[in-house]
């Protein structure tokens, strides 16, 4: 089961819109009452009793997760997102999120209070960059670097008699700043990737249509020949165009078909198999479809 503490942790409701509750960050349970939390995941820890782990639920603080072990499923902004060992979650404020019923969660969570830290540094990390992806995969070494800054953000977190609190707090700050540096230029070089995997990905895509458009009108078809899932090319072809790979290929055909029936006297039936439709019915239905007119009709009003 999921910490009930630490991951996510929360006082109480203070309201819902949507109907889906808000959940605060609890102070009260923060050692020294400082804006922040950490600690491990794990069983044998409580949770505010209105708070629903296994229901959607917004929460008004950033929860950063960084787990030992997978695979866990937890749903943010309505998008589910699979997490391994070495995987880093960042949850921030206002987004909704769900936990696992079934998956066990290990590692260590972070939470933070919104204006814990100054302004310029949450500029400069990027705190509410929601353009980012939430699920990041650090390599070997942005992990241990992230683990380290993790440890020692732990370790003066926990140490509440050496220092002043006011100190011991613009220490905290300190040590909070150096490690969400390191996790924003993880997040922001994480999306810089995706983007060109996006941009790859479709364009290998649209480059495959162009060629095979008269003969495949599979999505299937062209993500085994690319060597990607279907979900993989929905996304990026979603990404670089607004619209599915279906979509994309249907307003390929289309596209030769108006430029047949403009362009050329062949026949309908003929214009139909030149675009994948052996059946001239089929042809004139699918054109319809998509056009709002027929064939017949379309020529008709360009001649």
């Amino acid at each position: 089961m999921p910490d009930r503490t630490t991951q996510g942790a929360a006082g109480g409701a203070d309201g819902s819109r949507d109907g889906i509750k808000t959940f605060p960050f609890p102070v009260d349970l923060s050692l020294s009452g400082v804006g922040m939390q950490i600690g491990s995941m794990g069983p044998g820890r409580t949770w505010h009793v209105d708070a629903p782990l296994e229901r959607v639920h917004r929460i008004d603080f950033h929860v950063v997760m960084l787990f030992d072990s997978g695979p866990v499923r937890h749903m943010v902004d309505f998008a589910e997102y699979d997490a391994a060992a070495g995987d880093v979650l960042w949850i921030r404020p206002g987004q909704v999120h769900r936990f696992s019923s079934t998956d066990r969660y290990r590692g260590t969570v972070l939470t933070m209070q919104p204006g814990f830290l100054p302004r310029a540094i949450v500029e400069a990390t990027g705190l509410y960059r929601y353009d980012l992806p939430p699920l990041l995969h650090p390599d070997a070494a942005q992990l241990a670097a992230l683990e380290h800054a993790l440890a020692q953000l732990e370790r003066e977190y926990v140490d509440t008699t050496t220092l002043p609190l006011s100190l011991h707090t613009s220490v905290l700050r300190h040590s909070l700043t150096a490690f969400l540096l390191r996790l924003a230029h993880l997040a922001a070089s994480s999306a810089e990737a995706a983007r060109e995997q996006t941009d790859t990905t479709f364009t290998r895509f649209r480059d495959a249509v162009e060629k095979r458009f008269a003969t495949v009108h599979s999505v299937s078809a062209y993500a085994d020949a690319l060597g990607y899932s279907r979900r993989t090319l929905v996304r990026a072809v979603r990404a670089a165009t607004g619209e599915t790979p279906k979509g994309f290929i249907d307003k390929r055909v289309i596209l030769e078909a108006k430029r047949l029936l403009a362009h050329t006297e062949m026949p309908i039936g003929r214009i139909g198999v030149a675009v994948g439709f052996p059946d001239s019915a089929n042809f004139s239905k699918f054109f319809h479809q998509h056009t709002g007119t027929t064939p017949v009709a379309f020529r008709a009003e360009l001649r």
